[in-house]
């Protein structure tokens, strides 16, 4: 079912970390479908029907794109689109680290087409769309004006208009994403801005698409734990500090010993202790002299 890749010089040849990351990610994960136009990547059928992307096809396909790419002068006429949300942050993402144009979202009919648009309307001399149908739009316009066209396909995509076929899972975050990372290092190793002995300090989850819904869910975890790990409010004796106070009792010595009314010579002759009850009942009038040994004994 499928052919004997070409062999890639040595300094282009897929790395072992590359293939981790790209089994990891999914890439090779296909379809129960089959183009006609896609059997040519197809490594094999497993037992689930689920068909098998050979990731050497892919790889070479994305060193391909990536020198399609370099040869165009002006990056900013480069056009990387994506129509659905799990490819829109890695278009994104791509487009600043390439300097291309990125398109998230829906794309305007006519963009390519009708020069009255003046606000949306392009001229792209490459072009490439992360869906074949979903994009269709971008894919049938740039056929009309002759515009190279690279797509990721998937086993059962229609590869009709598209020039350069890169073949991977097109469905799944991580591995849209990942491909759209090994792209964006490939293009800065043939620009020479990084080197090829060396790993790029950018990970590959910064291209991963994030549910908002759940990117609100750690937010608001992450401000409780830090309000609960926050330091507690300073004790005073008036109460907390910038809450309102009542004026409460304290001790006569920094001892702590609850000797309430005595002075701090321990003497046993005090002034009665007045109490301010709010019902009206009877007070304290004398304390006994076992008060000095720091037990207050209250007779009324």
């Amino acid at each position: 079912m499928s052919q004997v890749p070409q062999k890639l010089p040595q300094a282009l040849s897929l790395s072992e970390k590359d293939v981790q990351k790209m089994l990891a990610a999914e890439v090779h994960i296909g379809t129960e479908n089959l183009d006609v136009g896609m059997s040519r990547y197809v490594w094999k059928r497993r037992p689930d029907a689920q068909y098998i992307i050979n990731l050497q096809y892919t790889w070479e396909k994305i060193v391909l794109a990536a020198r399609m790419i370099v040869a165009v002068e002006n990056p900013k006429d480069i056009c990387a689109i994506s129509a659905r949300d799990w490819g829109q942050r890695a278009v994104l993402k791509f487009s600043s680290f390439t300097g291309a144009t990125g398109i998230a979202g829906r794309f305007t009919p006519g963009t390519f087409t009708n020069q009255q648009q003046q606000k949306d309307f392009k001229e792209p001399r490459l072009l490439i769309v992360t869906d074949t149908r979903v994009d269709h739009q971008p894919l049938t316009e740039a056929s009309y004006v002759n515009i190279p066209t690279i797509a990721f396909c998937n086993t059962d995509s229609p590869i009709r208009y598209v020039d350069v076929v890169i073949p991977c899972n097109n469905a799944g975050p991580h591995s849209i994403g990942l491909i759209y990372w090994l792209l964006s290092r490939e293009v800065q190793r043939l620009r020479g801005q990084i080197s090829r002995a060396e790993d790029w300090n950018v990970m590959p989850d910064l291209f991963f698409w994030r549910d908002p819904a759940e990117v609100e869910k750690e937010e608001g975890i992450q401000e409780t734990t830090g309000g609960s790990s926050s330091v507690a409010p300073v004790a005073t004796f008036g109460g907390f500090e910038g809450q309102s106070t009542t004026t409460q009792p304290a001790t006569s010595s920094q001892t702590g010993a609850a000797d309430w009314g005595l002075s701090d010579s321990g003497s046993s002759s005090v002034q009665p202790t007045t109490w301010g009850g709010a019902t009206g009942g009877a007070v304290p009038t004398t304390i006994d002299s076992s008060a000095a040994s720091g037990d207050a004994v209250w007779q009324l």
